[in-house]
């Protein structure tokens, strides 16, 4: 796996770190597993999910339906992140 550049230089995890296990994780069937590290990792697959089938097939309100998955996605990072922050620090 890639390091983290952000834990390394910091020593802090950064709102990324655990994807690339969890994608492995999720890869390898465990999906459970895949959760606990990141949580955002289904949110993400879900996104990309979208934006690949969007360029096959549009759909009509694609854009509001983009929206909210990002707006999901991006919600999860950071509340998994200050969640993980809060655990770590206290």
């Amino acid at each position: 796996m890639l390091p983290c550049l952000n834990k390394k230089l910091f020593g802090i995890d950064c709102p990324g770190c655990g994807m690339q296990r969890s994608a492995d994780l999720l890869l390898h069937g465990d999906f459970v597993g895949a959760f606990k590290m990141y949580p955002a990792v289904y949110p993400i697959a879900l996104l990309l999910l979208f934006l690949i089938t969007n360029l096959f097939l549009k759909l009509k309100y694609a854009h509001q339906v983009k929206f909210f998955l990002m707006l999901v996605t991006a919600g999860t990072i950071i509340v998994s992140y200050i969640l993980k922050m809060n655990s770590l620090f206290n």
